[in-house]
């Protein structure tokens, strides 16, 4: 459901889609902290 409507309400290009992802995906994996590892990050929790 989420998909869909990221799907239906983007106006950019392809290319910004794929900027836009890859800077989310950097974000919630170094920056983020997630309350089920403590407040760490991902990455913090893969290089332990």
């Amino acid at each position: 459901m989420r998909i869909d409507r990221f799907h239906n309400s983007w106006v950019g290009s392809r290319a910004s889609v794929r900027e836009w992802l890859e800077q989310f995906v950097h974000y919630y994996n170094h920056q983020r902290p997630h309350q089920a590892l403590d407040g760490n990050v991902p990455v913090e929790e893969v290089q332990n």
